[in-house]
C-alpha cells in the first residue's frame, strides 16, 4: 500500500510522529545518566521501576479509553500531556531554575501520557487500514522510527550535555505541535458502537481489574505462560539498551579515539559512544529486518529463538568484557542480529499458540513480557553497585541463557501437543 494510497488521519501521524520520535530520541538514551547523577545509582533504579509501574498501569487502561472516549481525542490528549511535562521538565533544567526531583516527576508523567497513546495509535490503524495492508502500513512506522533512532542519538550525544534545556523545550514544543496537527486535520475513527457500548460508567480501578482479569489466560496455558516467562527473562538484556548501557559507556569511555589516520584523528565521549552505538543498533534494524526475516523463516521457530536467546547472551557479555569503543560496536552487531532474528516470528508463533477466537486476548496478554520486563529491568542499575558492572553483565547473560532452556521446553511441550492434535 504506497503511502499516497493512505488515509489523511496516517499522513499526518506520519510527518508529527517522525518529528516527535527524532526529538524525543535526542534525549531519551541519555536520561538514565541525567538520573544517576542527581540520586546516586540505587536510588536512580529504584525511581525508574516505580516510573514504569505507573506507565504498565496507564497501558492497561489506555485501550479501554481509547474505545471510550476515542482514538482521536486520547492521542490529541497524550500529546498535549507528553509536551507539557517535557517543557516543564525542561525549565527544571534551565539557567534559572535545577530540579532533578521534578525532572523525574515530568519524565513519569510524560511517559503515563506515551502508555496511553500508544494502544489508541495502534487502534486507528486498524479502523482506518484494510487486513492485508495493515502489515505495510506498521513497517512503515516501525521503520520511521528507527530512523529517527539512527539520527536522534548521535545528536543527543553533542548537545543533551550543553543544550539540555533547549532540547527539552523544542521536544516539548514538538509534542504540542503534533497534538494540534491531529485536533486540526484527524477525525475520530473509533466505531460508533464501540462508543455505546461504552457508556456505561467503570472508574479507573474497576477498568484496571477487568484489564487483569482478563490476562489470567496465562495461568491456564502453560505453554503459553512459560513462553511468558522467557519473554521476560530475555528482556532483561535487550532494555538495557536505555537503562544500564549508557551510564556504563559514560563511565567506562572517558576520552575515545574512534579514528585515526596520520595527523587526522576522531575522539569522541562515553555519552558520544553510547550515541553511535545506540545508532548503530537503528540503522542495522531499519536496513535488515526484512532480509534477516526471511532468512529465519528457513529454520525451525525453536531453533531461531534459542540461537537468538544465545546471541543476547554473548553480545551483554561482551560489553562488559570488552568496554571500549570498537569492542562496544562489535557488541552491539551481535545484539542487533539476537533482536533481528526473532523480529518477525514472535507474533507468528503467538499466533499459533492462540485459539481463534481467543487470540485478541492472547496478544494483548503476550505484552506482558515487554511492560513486566521493563519494570523489573532498572534493578540492573543498583545491582551494578552492589557487585559492579562486570559481575553484573554476566548475571544478563545468565538470564538469557535460561531463557533458551525455558524456550526448549515451551517447544518441546508445544511439539507434544500438536502432536496429540493430530
Amino acid at each position: 500500500m504506497r503511502i499516497r494510497d493512505w488515509d489523511q488521519n496516517l499522513k499526518i501521524r506520519l510527518i508529527g510522529e517522525s518529528m516527535m520520535n527524532l526529538t524525543f530520541w535526542m534525549f531519551f538514551p541519555f536520561l538514565t545518566i541525567y538520573f544517576t547523577e542527581n540520586f546516586g545509582k540505587n536510588t536512580a533504579g529504584w525511581l525508574l521501576i516505580i516510573s514504569q509501574i505507573f506507565s504498565v498501569i496507564a497501558n492497561l487502561l489506555g485501550g479501554y479509553y481509547a474505545d471510550r472516549f476515542g482514538r482521536k481525542k486520547m492521542m490529541v490528549l497524550s500529546s498535549i500531556g507528553q509536551g507539557v511535562a517535557f517543557l516543564i521538565f525542561g525549565f527544571s533544567n534551565s539557567p534559572w531554575f535545577e530540579s532533578a526531583s521534578i525532572g523525574f516527576i515530568c519524565f513519569t508523567v510524560a511517559s503515563v501520557f506515551g502508555s496511553f497513546y500508544y494502544p489508541a495509535s495502534q487502534a486507528m490503524v486498524a479502523d482506518v487500514v484494510k487486513e492485508k495492508d495493515r502489515s505495510d502500513v506498521f513497517a512503515i512506522f516501525y521503520t520511521s522510527t528507527n530512523i529517527s533512532v539512527v539520527i536522534g542519538p548521535i545528536l543527543g550525544g553533542i548537545f543533551f550535555n550543553n543544550y539540555r534545556f533547549e532540547l527539552l523545550v523544542i521536544a516539548g514544543a514538538v509534542c504540542i505541535f503534533l497534538g494540534l496537527l491531529l485536533l486540526k486535520y484527524t477525525r475520530e475513527t473509533s466505531p460508533v458502537k464501540i462508543s455505546e457500548q461504552s457508556n456505561k460508567e467503570k472508574n479507573w480501578y474497576q477498568v484496571l481489574l477487568s484489564q487483569l482479569h482478563s490476562y489470567s489466560i496465562i495461568v491456564k496455558d502453560r505453554i503459553f505462560l512459560l513462553f511468558i516467562i522467557a519473554g521476560i527473562l530475555i528482556s532483561q538484556t535487550f532494555m538495557q539498551l536505555d537503562l544500564l548501557l549508557p551510564v556504563f559507556t559514560k563511565e567506562t569511555v572517558k576520552l575515545a579515539t574512534l579514528f585515526h589516520f596520520g595527523s587526522m584523528h576522531i575522539s569522541i565521549t562515553g555519552e558520544q559512544t553510547f550515541g553511535l552505538i545506540l545508532s548503530e543498533n537503528g540503522l542495522l534494524v531499519a536496513l535488515l529486518t526484512v532480509f534477516v526475516t526471511r532468512w529465519m523463516n528457513v529454520y525451525k521457530e525453536k531453533n531461531v529463538f534459542i540461537l537468538s536467546c544465545f546471541a543476547y547472551a554473548i553480545s551483554i557479555y561482551f560489553f562488559g568484557q570488552f568496554p571500549f569503543v570498537w569492542g562496544f560496536i562489535i557488541a552491539m552487531a551481535i545484539f542487533s542480529f539476537a533482536e533481528l532474528m526473532v523480529a518477525g516470528i514472535q507474533q507468528t508463533f503467538i499466533s499459533k499458540l492462540a485459539p481463534e477466537e481467543m487470540r485478541g486476548q492472547y496478544f494483548a496478554a503476550a505484552s506482558l513480557r515487554y511492560t513486566i520486563g521493563r519494570t523489573i529491568a532498572p534493578i540492573s542499575i543498583p545491582l551494578a553497585s552492589w557487585i559492579g558492572y562486570y559481575s553484573t553483565f554476566i548475571v544478563l547473560a545468565l538470564l538469557a541463557i535460561v531463557a533458551a532452556g525455558i524456550y526448549l521446553v515451551v517447544f518441546r511441550k508445544f511439539e507434544m501437543q500438536r502432536g496429540k492434535q493430530i
